[in-house]
């Protein structure tokens, strides 16, 4: 793209989005103040900002989710006022969420034009009309997901596409992603940004958040940085730096994750011989085939591989919440172990934060104490009865030591930003006391600031004696956090590297067979 002539275009014509003075408060927290925004037509609009700096509901504003307090909004120079998503896709806008809004009972087709379904001439649902265009949106993304599969045997990243999808049938002219490629793997956001690259040489013009400053800096023309709920600054992508936006970003600079110390690995905590998952229903017959793997105390073991080769199936059956006819050996300190039940690997001291926050990480209905001690809320019992200070207490810990930010113990969970949503999870299981944590893509839509809080605590963890098994579909997360790194192609281990031996090239060329 030539951004030079395309600047000149975008400023002859009426800004696409001008928010000018938009305010908008929840109970306890202020989540923007004063924010003013311009986006131009046909241009990659990035904003950046840590979680918690008012992204997402600056999107919610703009997509009619939510109405603000005060300010005004523009789209194409016309002043409207959105009181819900609806009013908002009649003026052009439409919006891919980072938290998936699929009705899982549903097939794809049907959740891609939910609530806009096609019509024959007699009135009725028109489902082979809407399965035609849905496979041929699916298609624009190389995206292989059949349109009568029910969504809810969909993965998080297929789910993700299918939300790209359903937002690309509006055939809008101004597109927000929200964290679109947080469960994508590295082929599949390879293929979003050639549907974004086509979007924008028809002129559709597209706000995009985004934690990757490598997507930002290959995609941007502009980025605005949000911190607090406040506009910061906006700046042509030439102009700036990826460290430049992250220091604004956190109000402070972000340096790179040192080399630290060499862990010193302890006694053979798990091991894993010949582990098999039968897939009767799919040609190849298997989820996991003839895995085996070691993990000791004090270390951590990476997980690569592309989506469906196996990460979270491996994962889950590990810690007993994935299908029982598995097949092989699961060793924990040299004695046999079969979980049938998430509760059985608790009580040997196994604990699990999984890659879908939303659906399998939170308690929705929960405070932030609720869902930070619902595992072990035995030990705020006094006489058998629940002891709230107890409980706030024993809460008060984990929020400090993952650094999760909340107006008070009892904010509503949804209310938090997603960073720290997932901190909550991991504080939640951190209170369990596990010798094993399993984290499956833990940093998934967490900003640069609160990753790197985050791996810290892992690394401070594993040389307190912890076990960790981390996967992740960002590769320098796992070549900086791993002691060891296992790779995983269509559900075969392929390849094992050490930390030194480990490169994005060796991983990716075992990845894809």
């Amino acid at each position: 793209m030539n951004h030079d002539n395309h600047e000149v275009k975008k400023d002859a014509a009426p800004h696409a989005v001008c928010m000018r003075g938009i305010t908008k408060r929840f109970p306890g927290v202020v989540a923007l103040e004063d924010m003013s925004l311009d986006v131009r037509p046909g241009e990659l609009h990035a904003i950046c900002g840590e979680n918690g700096a008012g992204k997402s509901t600056l999107v919610k504003i703009l997509s009619g989710v939510y109405q603000p307090d005060g300010g005004t909004l523009e789209i194409g120079g016309e002043m409207v006022r959105f009181v819900c998503t609806r009013d908002a896709e009649h003026a052009g806008v439409a919006i891919i969420h980072q938290e998936l809004a699929l009705v899982e009972e549903l097939s794809v087709a049907a959740n891609v034009f939910l609530g806009r379904e096609k019509r024959t001439a007699l009135g009725l649902v028109d489902d082979r009309a809407m399965a035609a265009e849905c496979a041929q949106l699916l298609e624009s993304l190389e995206c292989r997901i059949a349109p009568d599969v029910r969504t809810g045997n969909l993965r998080v990243g297929d789910q993700q596409l299918v939300e790209i999808a359903k937002a690309l049938s509006l055939h809008a002219s101004i597109v927000v992603m929200d964290e679109p490629t947080s469960a994508l793997t590295e082929s599949e956001s390879a293929r979003l940004e050639r549907t974004i690259a086509k979007l924008l040489a028809r002129g559709t013009t597209i706000l995009y958040i985004s934690h990757k400053m490598g997507e930002v800096f290959r995609l941007a023309d502009r980025i605005t940085v949000l911190r607090d709920g406040r506009h910061v600054r906006t700046v042509n992508r030439a102009d700036t730096s990826p460290e430049e936006i992250t220091g604004w970003m956190v109000g402070r600079k972000i340096a790179d994750r040192p080399a630290s110390a060499p862990r010193v690995r302890g006694k053979q905590l798990l091991e894993v011989r010949n582990l098999c998952l039968p897939w009767p229903e799919h040609p190849r017959g298997y989820r996991l085939s003839d895995i085996s793997l070691s993990l000791c105390a004090g270390e951590i073991l990476g997980v690569a591989g592309l989506m469906g080769a196996g990460r979270t199936e491996l994962l889950e059956t590990l810690f007993g919440a994935g299908q029982s006819n598995w097949t092989g050996d699961i060793l924990l300190e040299g004695r046999r172990v079969r979980f049938l039940h998430p509760r059985e690997a608790c009580d040997r001291r196994i604990a699990m934060v999984s890659e879908d926050r939303k659906r399998l990480g939170l308690f929705p209905d929960l405070d932030v104490a609720g869902n930070v001690s619902v595992c072990s809320l035995h030990e705020a019992l006094y006489g058998g009865l629940l002891s709230r200070s107890g409980e706030d207490a024993l809460v008060a810990g984990s929020v400090r030591e993952t650094g999760v930010k909340t107006p008070s113990l009892h904010a509503p969970i949804m209310g938090l930003s997603g960073g720290n949503q997932q901190k909550c999870i991991i504080g939640r299981w951190l209170l369990t006391r596990p010798d094993i944590l399993l984290l499956d893509d833990p940093t998934r839509g967490i900003d640069v600031g609160a990753k790197a809080e985050l791996y810290t605590l892992i690394d401070q963890l594993c040389r307190n004696g912890m076990g960790v098994i981390l996967t992740s579909s960002e590769l320098p997360e796992l070549l900086s956090l791993a002691d060891r790194i296992i790779v995983l192609a269509e559900g075969r281990l392929t390849a094992e590297f050490s930390r030194s031996e480990a490169t994005e090239a060796k991983i990716m060329a075992a990845a894809t067979g």
